[in-house]
């Protein structure tokens, strides 16, 4: 394999391409118009604008992408997370033009896509499960009978779904009818397949996930646990590892049960196995086939680079150690850097980053693909970066997270910087005693105190200006959230 083209952008595509470099291996960006001056496309090898901002005119166009590989002769194609990272159809094309899906098989991605196909999949392997159907269930008589044998409150989910998308909570039965008709027109409208089906609700959850790496010649390990509790709208914007709740028992245990869903649909790649953890039990929920969001604190916790053991793989070469090889070293927490507000319900607050400027040292890794004087485009996540610290213990950890978060200058918008320097000072969330329901129990704007005022923001544009030695002439909008103009990115066209 000499040359890969990365089906994604910003920072999981830088963080792919220099992954891929240190290999010797080439790299091909694609881009939409929005991300033309993107570090991403800097820094490919090559790279082809394959069409309009919005991702079904450019990240979500198949054809285009493979048209990109036959031209420019590819070996392979890492489809990053999220676009076509899961979609079997888009793994199956690749395949089919001679070209190598650095990813699971398309048959393993259908399986672990449909939430009932992976229930009926792991069955056999004996791996426990929340009660519920086995089946899509069509109306509200249905759900009731069921909610009649496991009991309330129950949730009705999309079979395909994700994110919190066609799911609903009920907690009697006179709710059932209306959620139920909530429910499907969620998952129809998200995912183009209204079929549901119902589980009883865990209703003070912990998020715990396992990622698990499976050669072509039938090896699979686990790389541990990740937590994942500490959410917002059903998204993760917090995670850590090890979890701070399990023995060593419960993650063998957990291990084990991930490593039997792999094998349930002959897994080959890295993946996730998620699982509901409360008060000493462990529910399979979900597979992600594809290269998580959090993997870095994976990698921080066991010394391996989980893309390059994802190319590895996909070249046919076996695993390069055995279960018993790999230990967890230190605790690793990240915390995503969203381009939202948290004083306004986690609002998207996209905009031009006026100024920007990364927190270094021992054990401090950012994962980002933007630079100063870009706009965050309306058209993609919200997501600016991700922040990782490691440390030697869990308390060392989140004392340098939060001084890594201090020391991180965003300007021009707002973030959820505040929010999560919030999370790492709540006692509850010290304390590892949390799940789930952290955001709703304990967190309110107020308790952020007041957002940056207009001439907070003035001074602070000023003294990064100073700090890079340039003027600043700045015209701020009305309401103060983020400079109009930005004197970097006029050089920049001036010089053009």
């Amino acid at each position: 394999m000499k040359k890969i083209l990365v089906a994604n952008r910003g920072e999981i595509a830088l963080r792919v391409m220099r992954s891929a470099r240190e290999m010797g291996i080439k790299t091909v960006a694609v881009y939409s118009t929005a991300d033309r001056n993107s570090p991403h496309v800097a820094y490919a090898d090559e790279a082809v604008c394959i069409g309009e901002g919005p991702s079904s005119e450019s990240y979500l166009k198949v054809d285009e992408i493979l048209k990109v590989c036959r031209n420019l002769k590819v070996d392979g194609v890492h489809p990053g997370y999220g676009f076509l990272s899961e979609n079997a159809g888009f793994a199956k094309k690749v395949k089919a033009a001679g070209v190598t899906f650095i990813g699971p098989t398309p048959k393993a991605i259908e399986i672990m896509g449909n939430k009932l196909a992976a229930k009926k999949a792991v069955q056999k392997y004996d791996i426990p499960m929340v009660p519920g159907t086995d089946e899509a269930i069509t109306n509200g008589e249905m759900a009731a009978k069921i909610a009649k044998e496991i009991g309330y409150p129950i949730l009705i989910k999309a079979s395909a779904g994700g994110g919190g998308k066609g799911m609903r909570v009920v907690h009697q039965a006179s709710e059932i009818e209306d959620q139920m008709k909530l429910a499907v027109s969620e998952a129809t409208s998200a995912f183009g397949d209204g079929s549901v089906f119902v589980e009883k609700y865990v209703s003070a959850p912990r998020h715990i996930e396992i990622q698990i790496l499976a050669d072509k010649h039938g090896n699979v390990v686990h790389l541990f646990e990740r937590e994942c509790s500490i959410q917002r709208r059903h998204q993760k914007v917090i995670e850590e590892a090890p979890s701070s709740v399990l023995t060593d028992e419960l993650r063998k245990e957990m291990g084990k049960a991930a490593i039997k869903v792999a094998k349930s649909c002959r897994y080959v790649g890295a993946g996730t196995v998620e699982f509901l953890y409360d008060d000493g039990a462990f529910y399979f929920l979900e597979m992600n086939t594809r290269l998580q969001v959090e993997h870095p604190v994976t990698e921080m916790i066991v010394g391996l680079d989980l893309v390059k053991e994802q190319i590895r793989i996909a070249r046919g070469e076996k695993l390069q150690f055995k279960q018993e090889d790999i230990k967890i070293n230190g605790h690793a927490i990240e915390a995503r850097v969203y381009a939202e507000d948290p004083y306004n319900n986690f609002m998207p607050n996209t905009g031009r980053l006026v100024g920007y400027r990364v927190p270094q040292g021992p054990g401090v890794r950012v994962d980002d693909g933007y630079e100063e004087g870009m706009d965050i485009p309306i058209y993609y996540d919200s997501m600016i970066s991700k922040l990782i610290v490691h440390a030697r213990d869990r308390s060392e950890a989140i004392k340098k997270l939060a001084l890594a978060i201090d020391e991180y200058r965003i300007v021009g918008l707002e973030t959820t910087l505040p929010f999560c320097k919030f999370v790492l000072g709540h006692k509850t969330f010290k304390s590892g005693d949390f799940n789930t329901h952290f955001v709703a129990d304990h967190f309110t704007p107020e308790v952020l105190g007041e957002g940056a005022s207009d001439k907070a923001r003035e001074v602070a544009v000023i003294l990064a200006a100073k700090i890079m030695g340039k003027e600043s002439r700045k015209n701020f909008s009305q309401n103060g959230a983020a400079a109009k103009r930005s004197v970097w990115k006029e050089k920049r066209l001036a010089e053009q």
